[in-house]
């Protein structure tokens, strides 16, 4: 994968259902369905942040915080601001 800026995501695992909730300090707040376990919330993550974006999974790479709440991911092609913007679900300027 080509190097990007990453954004900053704040998980939210075992959720009633996949969501994005907004913005929590510089963090865009994902719900995920999926249990912290075995990596199933990262793949989860990766898998969701891609619908999202009309992507393949193997574009978004998780960077840092495999094991936190707290995550990091790129996306190869697009802009930080591209990819917030899509995940909260406003228009992108530019």
């Amino acid at each position: 994968m080509k190097a990007s800026a990453s954004i900053a995501l704040w998980i939210q695992p075992r959720s009633r259902r996949n969501e994005v909730v907004g913005m929590r300090d510089d963090a865009v707040v994902i719900r995920l369905t999926a249990p912290p376990v075995d990596g199933a919330a990262n793949e989860a993550l990766r898998s969701f942040v891609a619908e999202r974006l009309g992507i393949a999974p193997s574009r978004v790479a998780l960077v840092r915080g495999q094991s936190s709440r707290r995550k990091w991911i790129a996306v190869e092609g697009l802009s930080v601001d591209r990819v917030r913007c899509a995940l909260l679900g406003v228009s992108h300027t530019q």
